[in-house]
């Protein structure tokens, strides 16, 4: 790693299919929005040679941001896979959205990955987000590195950064966290500003130089005022590494003054990295005029083939039969059961639908018949489905290009064309022996928006455009609220919302329009009441005669609806009973008041009457309605709304101004509880019309750090200015129409 040379020609360039899984790395890129991520691959491209210097932008974007809505928005709104080859190595570079409201793409990287690397600006510091994602790489033991971009900045300190990445990324273990190089700096620039812009890497186990400046690669002995920091820097690294050393006698040989040979520390290095127990700090710059390799690039390239792990080394996950029945515990073998998962999936205009996979176990090939099993999120809108497909050709996506490979060996990735039913999240296996995986955790969509055609010609396309839009993006959920009578999608944030808005529009031709969203409410009665439903209509031939007498009392919130018979002497004959209970529920259903339905009431028939001829089902059912109606017009009718119970999660600094908003949103705080470091959960009682934004607003709150769950509790009495002023906007609105 640090006593490599340049790769020679043919050692690099765009990667083809992998003949086996210890020749691939599969490495998420993580990072705050502008670290940094989308150029790194870029730059990582160049220097393996699979795009050139001149036309690596040709088309306005890059290798990785190749959508039209991340060229217009600026910023990367979706994973995307960019395959490189270096000294005989396939290194998948999956580069994630920055942004909070894209991260159910970032989870789908992890999922993908084998490895991490951490993205992080000299000139913006580490995000609290990334840190929360640094949090859940080491539950899981995922290896991971940090690379300090924006040395360029005027700004820019790699000293600083580094002990920051230390403390933040250390937590008790700092020594953990330490720089296998430390930027070159050149003369001071001109304008007097104090800033020497970065010329190339110090190697800290090689005591090398690495001079980019001359356009070239150059290697070289440090000047003679590097060498006290060098030693310094190369005496903690060394010390670091020997720490996760399995040969315990390293340390005692070191401070004994044994000089320990480079190829040792680089092994016991690259072991460590592998291991997930140390986690190197890099630099990278962008190129010198004329150079083809950005500054740190090579270093770079050289830790991700020597030191992160081959698919093998990382376990599987889990598996079982569709039905749920535990599976074997499989292997990264090419050999083995089929088994990959869609990590990804989009669609093309030309192509059509294409789904991103991450082969496990066993091996795909074109043109053959998997079974594709997803279940889990139906209550995403997702059905759950078991149906056998034929996959069509595969291919290795670099930008907006698709090259045929010819297979894709467990522990790769590769884009599988025309797979209609398959979804992101669904298993692919054999038809003779169907698997399901385990599913990878994913955030809840917890910000609503209500939606509706533009025009007709619209409200035709409109389903289908959202089941795709669904189908792709399983941190998005359609809902069809049947009380609001509105189409709701849930997202993760604003810009979420404006991503899926404007893939309708451009990918399936369907404009919406944004309305206000209605939480559904419920109404009660608040007092007793008395009243009768009389439906008769004699004009000539059959009539229609049906009237009930019917008492109508309030019950504790959950109870229900509560139907009583209570009629004696056969005032309502037996068989039209049902009939009257059958349309008081149907009344019920549609409201009395503001038309939301009405709940925790006893409704009991007392008395009515009936005619030998003119009485029928349908007469009773119209009178038990009336009643209801009639009930309702004489006492006050109470609205409710409903209570989520929230579980908010934030940093310990921020529960104070959590509790203080909660409560500022007529929550009721349950209680808090430390769920260890340094992180504290919230749990309030909340009425959802206050926290309909409340995603938006936690993320601003807690500065990025806050996650919050809320499930629903009950519902409760509307305070009366809240319900009176529901009750102004209802009449409005019906005297608009």
């Amino acid at each position: 790693m640090g006593d490599r040379r340049d790769a020679g020609p043919g050692a690099a360039g765009r990667a083809s299919a992998a003949d086996r899984p210890a020749d691939v790395r599969n490495v998420v890129l993580v990072g705050h929005s502008g670290s940094g991520k989308t150029t790194l691959v870029e730059a990582l491209a160049l220097a393996t040679g699979s795009v050139n210097r001149a036309g690596h932008v040709a088309d306005g974007g890059t290798v990785s941001d190749h959508d039209e809505i991340e060229h217009r928005q600026q910023r990367s709104v979706q994973l995307s896979l960019v395959p490189v080859e270096w000294d005989g190595i396939k290194i998948n570079l999956l580069d994630t959205p920055g942004y909070a409201d894209f991260v159910g793409e970032l989870r789908a990287g992890l999922r993908a990955a084998d490895a991490a690397l951490f993205v992080v600006s000299a000139a913006d510091g580490v995000d609290g987000a990334t840190r929360m994602v640094w949090d859940e790489c080491a539950a899981v033991g995922m290896p991971r590195a940090v690379v300090i971009t924006h040395l360029e900045s005027a700004r820019a300190s790699f000293e600083e950064m580094t002990e920051t990445c230390r403390q933040v990324f250390g937590g008790d273990s700092p020594e953990s966290v330490l720089p296998l190089y430390l930027p070159l700096h050149g003369p001071e620039s001109p304008g007097g500003d104090g800033h020497r812009p970065v010329t190339g890497l110090i190697g800290l186990l090689a005591q090398r130089i690495y001079d980019y400046c001359s356009g070239d690669r150059e290697e070289g002995t440090p000047a003679p005022d590097d060498v006290p920091v060098i030693d310094e820097a190369r005496g903690r690294l060394i010390e670091g590494i020997i720490a996760e050393s399995e040969d315990e006698t390293l340390m005692d040989r070191y401070l004994g003054g044994e000089e320990l040979d480079l190829k040792t520390l680089v092994q016991d290095l690259e072991r460590a990295v592998a291991r997930g127990s140390f986690h190197p700090v890099l630099a990278a710059a962008p190129a010198a005029e004329g150079c083809t390799q950005g500054i740190g690039t090579v270093e770079l390239l050289e830790l991700i083939t020597g030191g992160f792990p081959t698919p093998p080394e990382r376990e599987v996950p889990r598996v079982s039969t569709p039905q749920g029945a535990p599976h074997d515990q499989l292997t990264c073998d090419p050999d083995g059961p089929l088994a990959a998962e869609v990590v990804k999936t989009y669609s093309d205009p030309y192509v059509g639908r294409i789904s991103l996979v991450r082969v496990f176990s066993g091996t795909l090939r074109p043109d053959e018949t998997v079974h594709v099993s997803g279940h889990g999120l139906e209550d995403r809108g997702h059905e759950d489905h078991d149906v056998d497909e034929r996959i069509g050709a595969l291919s290795s996506p670099f930008g907006k290009q698709q090259r045929p490979v010819p297979h894709c060996v467990a522990g790769d990735l590769a884009c599988v064309a025309k797979l209609s039913r398959a979804e992101t999240g669904d298993t692919l296996s054999s038809k003779d022996d169907p698997l399901l995986m385990e599913p990878w955790l994913m955030p809840d969509p917890l910000l609503p928006v209500a939606i509706q055609a533009h025009s007709k010609a619209d409200e035709d396309k409109l389903s289908v455009g959202l089941s795709r839009l669904v189908a792709e993006d399983p941190t998005m959920r359609l809902e069809q609220n049947p009380d609001t009578n509105q189409v709701v999608l849930w997202c993760l944030g604003e810009a979420h919302v404006d991503v899926a808005l404007e893939r309708l529009r451009t990918r399936y031709g369907v404009q919406v329009d944004s309305i206000p969203h209605k939480v559904a409410l419920r109404e009660t009665f608040g007092e007793k009441a008395t009243a009768r439903g009389r439906h008769v209509k004699q004009s000539g031939g059959h009539g229609q005669y049906a009237i009930c007498d019917i008492e109508v009392e309030p019950l504790p919130v959950g109870s229900g609806i509560e139907f009583v018979d209570k009629v004696v002497g056969g005032a309502v004959p037996r068989q039209f009973i049902p009939s009257v209970e059958k349309g008081v529920r149907a009344q019920a259903a549609r409201g009395v008041a503001l038309g939301f339905p009405v709940e925790d009431v006893r409704i009991t028939l007392v008395d009515g009457k009936a005619h030998s001829v003119d009485s029928s089902d349908a007469a009773f059912q119209t009178a038990g309605a009336l009643a209801l109606r009639e009930a309702a017009s004489h006492c006050r009718i109470h609205l409710l709304e409903p209570v989520s119970e929230v579980q908010v999660m934030v940093p310990d600094e921020y529960v104070g101004a959590v509790m203080s908003d909660l409560s500022g949103r007529r929550g009721r705080v349950l209680g808090t509880e430390p769920v260890g470091q340094g992180r504290t959960l919230v749990r309030a009682e909340v009425p959802e019309i206050e926290i309909g934004r409340y995603a938006v607003d936690l993320r601003s709150l807690s500065h990025g750090m806050g996650r919050y769950g809320r499930t629903h509790a009950r519902h409760e009495p509307m305070p009366p200015q809240l319900a009176a002023k529901l009750r102004e906007q209802h009449a409005q609105e019906v005297g608009a129409k």
